[in-house]
């Protein structure tokens, strides 16, 4: 069974969101996304300052399976990507929630509603 915080929120395409107090947000991919994937050996992350549409292919991760985009959970501003893992992209498996964290955005206005409880994703991947 996949490790799912419930202080965070989740999207059905397997990506997080966690609240930061400056108003910004962490966003990763769930540990279920990264057992999923596999050994992940290169992620591609978006360029600081691009605007994203929730839904969006805003990153690539690749695993010695294959590639997958990672579509943002919400619309909003990248601020800053995780520049650990141009060379340890494997924080991704190791720490899904932790150091393996992507990117940080400022969400646009009402940017969170919609977004699945913990609960609601744990019944999202029951069915996976």
């Amino acid at each position: 069974m996949s490790n799912i915080p419930g202080d965070l929120q989740y999207t059905r395409s397997h990506e997080w969101v966690r609240a930061l107090a400056d108003g910004t947000v962490e966003v990763g991919i769930s540990d279920h996304a990264q057992a999923a994937l596999g050994d992940l050996v290169f992620v591609e992350l978006p360029e600081p300052g691009r605007a994203l549409k929730a839904g969006e292919a805003c990153a690539v991760v690749e695993s010695v399976k294959a590639a997958s985009d990672v579509y943002a959970p919400i619309a909003g501003t990248v601020v800053t990507v995780n520049e650990q893992l141009a060379q340890s992209p494997e924080l991704v498996n190791s720490d899904p929630y932790g150091g393996g964290w992507m990117m940080r955005l400022r969400p646009a206005a009402g940017a969170l509603e919609g977004l699945l409880s913990a609960q609601a994703y744990a019944a999202v991947t029951a069915g996976a």
